[in-house]
């Protein structure tokens, strides 16, 4: 089964980093994303900007507004997809990433959901 793997961070606390720390940051995040990467259950990685647009029908017409789209002050800032036998797998093979393992003093988390194998309800 695949799953979408979203990485949340607060947008306000990382622009707060001097470029010492978000180097050394970085630094890390790189130790932990090669890790992930020799999991082999990584289908696809990437970074986002924190710009978001939301669109939503309201009344019968579509509406776009700047944005994330839950009220809450992490935004996504990256996404990968992996392949994982289960949920228990997935948690495992997402724990990898420096969301999950870096992040609690930056407001990160990693979000799973499972991706659906076609359209449903």
């Amino acid at each position: 089964m695949k799953y979408l793997c979203l990485a949340y961070g607060d947008e306000e606390r990382m622009k707060a980093l001097t470029k010492a720390e978000f180097e050394a940051l970085v630094a890390k995040c790189a130790v932990h994303d090669e890790e992930l990467r020799r999991s082999g259950k990584v289908l696809a990685t990437e970074s986002l900007e924190w710009a978001t647009t939301t669109i939503r029908s309201r009344g019968g017409k579509v509406v776009v507004t700047d944005g994330p789209f839950v009220e809450t002050k992490e935004k996504v800032g990256g996404l990968f997809i992996i392949e994982a036998r289960d949920l228990n797998e997935a948690i495992r093979i997402a724990s990898m990433h420096p969301g999950a393992r870096l992040g609690e003093d930056r407001g990160w988390a990693v979000e799973i959901r499972p991706i659906a194998g076609g359209c449903h309800q």
